[in-house]
């Protein structure tokens, strides 16, 4: 019996060791601790559970809601495209006739190929109809070196049109829908940031009925088939693939400051010190940005895609000038559904609306490196250390129109990552948040996405956001609902710009802990709440990343290690 109590308080030890480790270890590790403002918050999501036992075992023991606990599958048993070879079979044809028009070659180098169908579209006449001459052109450049993706080969939530999903969301304030007139739309959604309460894009559907425009199936991109040169399943490249790639030690001792720029912080240029000058601080350059670059011998080949990646949902382009030659090309993809990752069965992290983005900066032209969001960050490279595709375009002229002279481009490629979308370098295992590998996405060579064939872009400019938003302040708050700060492009003249100024998520809040759908343990929850818009992703940014910390790899395998931000 004595033997006996030992272990068992051995045991109790050890569990509420482990409990205790699993619950303390992501919230120390969390590099965004919770505000006051989130602890209150957090508080009153704990009180909405109706059983004692729940609301104490949380509190104690960060685990929440684990009698709500079940199977979380990426389709409902009565949904599978696994068993609908038919249905796919049609969508494949409808991408096939979409894609043939006019030709391979002047879809593949002319963005815009279909309508974004869904928004209305200005006419002549209309007080807001804007006429293309008086619009600016997409550079050439950021066409040329739009980047490549890779969905995962068994994804079951694809690229979605903006336009499609807001026609399935309720505006919800204080968990009640608003009474309006008529249903939200693209060109009007601004207007509901006047409400004296948050407001969030909700479901009209129970999501986990998995409803059909929930996995978005005609956004899914044809098919990608490689040259054979690769030894991978899919006929491609079997491992990662870049053409030049740079490692070294230090900052640059030359040229320009183009990782740390924006218009009130110009262009810097950097002159080689003399030898024997003894300036220490010469020697070791700025505290941020990139090192010396060194080639690695005997690069790895490129290898070129075949013509599919058309996607019938509209990649969105935000282009921002920083001054000094420095023009930031934001590629953004919307997906109607994000399904978190798995740890021991267990699901993590799924929410409606997905925004996930990456960044091209250019200088003069050249493009100098590429951020990819991952969760709450992200990770940006040097240009010349990226994997890459070479790809046949034809080139176009001011004006957007083509003037049949063809050019060979090396463009990046990105792995989108399985449910969650996040945005990665090479294909692969990517851990994060929890120690030991124990959550992680992964990535493989899947269908390949063009977002340059069907892509509606605009020019935006933060100085006079700031300036509108000071106006507001200024005058007692309210919505300056005349705002220019962001402007369509010549080749989408019409294109709707409300949508870009709504300040709420574009999916459901928070579920309660009393919503049978809802868990939380060890602080990950089955659901979380909906992202906000391309807006406030940090637009002005004068670093290249998302965040404030810095650093650009100039290695492409520094970008497999596991990262702790959730």
């Amino acid at each position: 019996m004595h033997h006996l109590q030992k272990l068992i308080i051995v045991v109790l030890f050890l569990s509420t060791t482990v409990v205790l480790v699993l619950s303390k270890l992501p919230r120390f590790l969390d590099p965004t601790p919770p505000s006051s403002e989130d602890r209150l918050r957090d508080k009153r999501w704990v009180s909405s559970s109706p059983y004692w036992i729940d609301r104490q075992t949380c509190r104690w023991l960060t685990l929440c809601g684990i009698h709500h606990l079940r199977s979380d599958p990426a389709t409902h048993p009565s949904h599978s495209r696994k068993n609908e070879t038919g249905e796919l079979g049609r969508l494949d044809l409808r991408r096939r006739s979409h894609w043939s028009q006019g030709g391979e070659t002047e879809t593949l180098a002319r963005p815009n190929a279909a309508i974004w169908g869904s928004a209305r579209r200005r006419k002549e006449g209309d007080p807001d109809h804007r006429d293309a001459n008086d619009l600016k052109e997409v550079p050439d450049y950021v066409l040329k070196y739009a980047p490549l993706i890779h969905l995962h080969s068994e994804e079951y939530f694809f690229p979605s049109d903006i336009a499609d999903h807001v026609e399935h969301m309720v505006p919800y304030a204080n968990g009640m829908p608003l009474n309006l007139s008529k249903p939200v739309s693209l060109d009007e959604l601004q207007d509901l940031d006047a409400h004296p309460l948050p407001i969030y894009l909700t479901s009209e559907e129970d999501v986990e009925d998995r409803p059909e425009w929930l996995h978005s199936e005609a956004g899914m991109p044809r098919p990608f088939v490689g040259d054979g040169e690769g030894g991978g399943d899919d006929g491609g490249p079997d491992r990662p693939r870049s053409g030049d790639q740079y490692r070294g030690s230090g900052p640059p001792r030359h040229g320009t400051t183009w990782w740390d720029v924006d218009k009130d912080h110009p262009l810097h240029h950097i002159t080689e010190p003399r030898k024997g000058s003894g300036s220490r601080r010469g020697d070791r350059g700025p505290r941020i940005g990139p090192r010396n670059q060194q080639p690695l011998a005997s690069p790895s080949p490129m290898y070129k895609p075949d013509s599919s990646g058309y996607s019938d949902a509209p990649a969105v382009l935000v282009l921002v000038d920083k001054g000094s030659g420095i023009l930031d090309a934001f590629w953004f993809f919307f997906y109607s559904y994000n399904l978190g990752q798995t740890v021991l069965s267990v699901r993590f992290g799924n929410h409606v609306g997905d925004w996930e983005h990456c960044m091209v900066r250019f200088e003069n032209g050249i493009p100098r490196a590429l951020f990819m969001s991952e969760h709450a960050g992200g990770q940006a490279y040097a240009w010349n250390a990226l994997e890459k595709y070479r790809v046949t375009r034809t080139k176009t002229t001011h004006g957007g129109s083509d003037d049949g002279e063809e050019e060979t481009v090396d463009r990046p490629v990105i792995y989108s990552a399985i449910g969650s979308h996040a945005m990665y370098a090479v294909p692969g295992n990517h851990p994060y948040v929890l120690p030991f590998g124990m959550l992680k996405d992964v990535t493989d060579r899947g269908p390949l996405w063009d977002p340059a064939k069907n892509t509606y872009a605009y020019f935006y400019d933060y100085e006079a956001d700031r300036e509108a938003d000071g106006r507001a302040y200024m005058e007692g708050g309210g919505i300056d609902a005349n705002q220019t700060s962001l402007v369509p492009a010549a080749s989408n003249p019409d294109a709707p710009t409300s949508w870009f100024h709504f300040g709420g998520p574009w999916g459901d809040e928070l579920y309660a802990l009393s919503d049978m759908r809802q868990w939380r343990l060890f602080g990950q929850y089955h659901y979380i709440t909906g992202p906000q818009g391309p807006k406030f992703k940090n637009l002005g940014r004068r670093n290249v990343c998302q965040t404030e910390h810095c650093t650009i790899l100039y290695n492409i395998e520094d970008g497999k290690k596991a990262v702790w931000y959730g």
